[in-house]
């Protein structure tokens, strides 16, 4: 499965942003700024934010932590991160981006104050190991957060389900011209466990002292913390 997800956003990198913008009219920067409020961020943090593809999350990050924090962005496919190091210059914000497995995490235990994965913790082959590889490299007392889309409730129920289903492959696909990745990423969306169901996840790794979760648009995306052992 990971070469296989690998292979999918090497193909649909170069058009990625401008599709995250179309697709959901602006709202993931939205989110993105309430995960880093949520994370309790602070001037002068370490982050580490995995899975950031072009970096967006991280740069949110940095914007909070400032010149005395740290913010390595890190992700799996190195055509996803490609456009992150002009991103953070265009931005004047000194961002630092590396290859790097989310499972495989090559850093020093107790090495960050935060570390972070939006929209990529579903992608994983194993969850629990990832989540338990992020909490390894956060110092005790530190949080782990989690962005992930999840299973929409109320009002955004039904609206988001047709959406999902008919709207985002029909359009991602004839934007990047891969209609498989954008019906691929909201099939992983309703199956991935929410809410609930993820912060008991979360407990069953053993790596958290406390797990909170916090949904966003009425469930259709999660903000999760876990407070690191």
């Amino acid at each position: 499965m990971s070469e296989q997800v690998r292979t999918m956003f090497a193909s649909i990198a170069d058009r990625y942003d401008m599709v995250n913008s179309v697709l959901s009219m602006g709202t993931h920067y939205r989110w993105r700024k309430k995960t880093v409020k949520l994370s309790g961020a602070e001037p002068g943090m370490d982050v580490l934010d995995c899975a950031t593809g072009t970096g967006d999350l991280a740069l949110d990050f940095k914007k909070v932590v400032g010149e005395d924090g740290r913010v390595l962005g890190t992700d799996f496919c190195k055509e996803m991160i490609e456009p992150g190091p002009p991103k953070a210059k265009r931005k004047n914000l000194d961002v630092k981006f590396e290859v790097a497995d989310a499972m495989d995490l090559p850093y020093d235990d107790d090495s960050f104050d935060i570390s972070s994965i939006a929209f990529g913790i579903r992608n994983v082959d194993d969850p629990s190991t990832a989540l338990k590889e992020m909490a390894r490299v956060v110092k005790p007392g530190g949080k782990v957060v989690v962005l992930e889309f999840g299973q929409a409730y109320g009002v955004m129920k039904y609206p988001f389900n047709f959406y999902s289903k008919y709207v985002i492959p029909k359009v991602g696909g004839w934007l990047t011209g891969n209609p498989d990745a954008y019906t691929y990423l909201p099939e992983t969306s309703a199956k991935f466990p929410a809410g609930s169901r993820f912060t008991s996840l979360m407990a069953d790794t053993g790596a958290f002292s406390a797990q909170s979760y916090y949904p966003l648009t009425s469930g259709v995306a999660y903000v999760y913390i876990g407070v690191v052992d």
